[in-house]
């Protein structure tokens, strides 16, 4: 139970925001990152910490692409598909991903590592064909490159380097950039 489990910092969200249901995307990220997804259960209790209706927290989880709705994989590796990522190759780049990690596009590793989604532009258009693995781009790939990253990222896995939350790398972002949520 995340109110448990973070109840500090579930109190230092709701302290930044004058109306509680505000908070609502901050508290998605946390029981996301306790259960790993947003599942039902996660979904009820955020609704029930800001006495919200859970199909609200629900069309939220459906509407952002950084919320899953089922199980993923240790990296989300979310491809950019949209016309002009497509125009650069990202057709042919879902394709070979999927390929060279035998799993369908939507689909996990059996080894649980990979998801591959793809996902409406990222804002990096002139960048493609590219991806954001965990919150992370990745620009200018082609297969060489994504070889690469599948080695590093199996590397850090097998290394067992800590993978900072989502809450931490959207804090610093946030910090890198000047942005406060304060």
């Amino acid at each position: 139970m995340i109110r448990e489990t973070y109840a500090n910092e579930i109190e230092g969200i709701l302290t930044r925001f004058p109306d509680k249901k505000s908070a609502v995307l901050p508290l998605m990220h946390l029981a996301q990152q306790e259960y790993g997804y947003m599942s039902k259960p996660a979904m009820q209790e955020v609704a029930a910490i800001l006495d919200l209706d859970p199909t609200h927290v629900l069309s939220l989880a459906g509407f952002y692409s950084l919320y899953y709705e089922k199980p993923v994989g240790t990296y989300v590796l979310e491809i950019c598909n949209d016309l002009a990522c497509a125009l650069r190759g990202a057709d042919d780049f879902v394709a070979m991903v999927s390929k060279k990690l035998d799993t369908p596009v939507e689909g996990t590793t059996e080894d649980g590592m990979f998801s591959i989604k793809t996902v409406m532009c990222l804002g990096a258009c002139d960048r493609a064909p590219m991806l954001q693995c965990n919150l992370k781009f990745e620009e200018n790939l082609d297969e060489e490159k994504f070889d690469q990253l599948i080695t590093r990222l199996r590397d850090e896995a097998a290394a067992e380097v800590k993978m900072p939350s989502v809450v931490e790398k959207i804090a610093a972002y946030a910090a890198v950039n000047g942005r406060s949520h304060n």
